[in-house]
């Protein structure tokens, strides 16, 4: 605490001789946070892995948690075609407790194989099924295993948790409701035109021809129509994470809708102030799925 030039010209004049200044007054620096338990025999660790699917080399990586598990684990899948890959929440969620695995789809970036939104679909059971032949290798608990995805990952988690009867938490993040998405291209011949264009440029994407990828969407809006997933949802938790100011995803609405009107599906719909990737309200956006998985599967 610094004495005031008052305080120091009173005491000149009432002391004859000089008197040693008093000592400053220091506050002591705020406690240190204990850092989490550290399980030198099962520390946490990033794994580089690979499985198969179909006979093509899927890539792969494990988020493992600290300590012996088992643990709840995520499958975190990304969009189209991917450059946000919602790394964060991985390196968020394993602090919590969760394991994460990331991979990339047959034909994308690397993985073997050919893109298109059949072989994603299939590629979530994959992604499933290595972690339950692998869970005593990566701690991982099998009865505890959530499909959390971005934009067509999150088609890809709705998708792939209506057919796995054993998966009971899925979320869906700006998920994109390809049922939709069949009607804007019908109705307009322009921008489905635009869409096979833009694909056909992505060639991060193996295999992936934008006119046939177009075909498929229409061929199979019923089947790839989320809303119609519900009665498939039954005796599961489902959040839906939407952007206030985001414009690439049709009517999300009518798909939180249908799950809310379905009894025995439990639905929990966010929306955040955010854009399609959620660019300016990331931690709100992790803090949002790491909350709902602790709820869902239960305390790491």
């Amino acid at each position: 605490m610094r004495v005031g030039l008052m305080s120091v010209a009173i005491g000149a004049l009432l002391l004859p001789a000089c008197s040693p200044s008093p000592a400053p007054v220091t506050e002591a620096p705020p406690p240190v946070a204990a850092a989490p338990a550290f399980d030198a025999a099962n520390p946490p660790a990033l794994v580089e892995t690979h499985f198969e699917i179909a006979g093509d080399r899927v890539n792969g990586i494990v988020y493992l948690a600290n300590g012996a598990g088992p643990h709840p684990t995520v499958v975190l899948l990304h969009g189209f075609p991917g450059n946000e890959r919602n790394l964060d929440l991985a390196q968020d969620m394993r602090r919590e407790g969760f394991n994460v695995l990331f991979f990339h789809y047959r034909g994308a970036w690397g993985s073997e194989g050919e893109y298109s939104l059949p072989h994603v679909i299939e590629d979530v059971a994959g992604a499933t099924a290595y972690l339950r032949a692998n869970a005593a290798a990566l701690r991982v608990d099998p009865a505890r295993i959530l499909l959390v995805g971005h934009s067509m990952g999150g088609f890809a988690a709705l998708q792939g948790g209506a057919r796995d009867p054993a998966i009971k938490c899925v979320a869906g993040i700006a998920p994109a409701e390809m049922g939709a998405i069949a009607t804007q291209l019908e109705q307009s011949p322009e921008g489905a035109a635009g869409f096979a264009a833009y694909a056909d440029q992505l060639d991060m994407l193996e295999g992936l021809d934008g006119r046939e990828f177009v075909a498929d969407i229409l061929a199979n809006r019923d089947t790839y129509d989320l809303a119609k997933l519900a009665p498939q949802m039954v005796g599961k938790s489902i959040l839906i994470v939407l952007g206030d100011k985001d414009t690439d995803i049709p009517n999300p609405m009518a798909m939180t809708a249908a799950y809310k009107a379905t009894k025995g599906v439990k639905v929990s719909g966010v929306e955040l102030s955010g854009d399609h990737s959620f660019s300016w309200s990331r931690k709100d956006l992790s803090d949002t799925v790491t909350d709902w998985a602790k709820g869902c599967a239960g305390s790491p």
